[in-house]
């Protein structure tokens, strides 16, 4: 199997289209980071997941011409890091969190995908 298949390729545009990348991504992990906090912990701060929200958005940007596995590996890795830091957990409890932010990220991710497939079917 040819590894360039497993590829993201770098979208075309400027330092705004990236900056607002960052941003929404930067949101969107957030958003998921504080549902898998609130999962596992209980009542939390929604600013600790904002903090924790733009670090899977960096690596996501900065390892795009890298092969998936790798920016997978290296995201859940400094997920980890920051959910366990900044929530101040155990490596079990970070573990956990991390797993559950993963997976609701890639459902809610999934649901708009869809959605917005279905959306662009729709006739005008």
């Amino acid at each position: 199997m040819d590894s360039t298949a497993l590829q993201v390729t770098p979208a075309e545009g400027g330092l705004l289209a990236v900056a607002g990348t960052f941003v929404l991504g930067a949101l969107f992990y957030a958003l998921t980071a504080h549902i898998a906090a609130r999962y596992v912990l209980g009542d939390v701060p929604v600013t600790r997941a904002l903090m924790v929200g733009p670090v899977p958005a960096l690596v996501t940007i900065l390892l795009q011409q890298y092969p998936v596995a790798v920016m997978l590996v290296m995201g859940f890795l400094a997920d980890f890091l920051a959910i366990r830091f900044i929530y101040r957990v155990r490596l079990k409890t970070g573990g956990l969190i991390t797993v559950i932010h993963y997976t609701v990220t890639v459902l809610i991710a999934l649901v708009l995908a869809n959605l917005l497939a279905l959306l662009s079917t729709a006739p005008v």
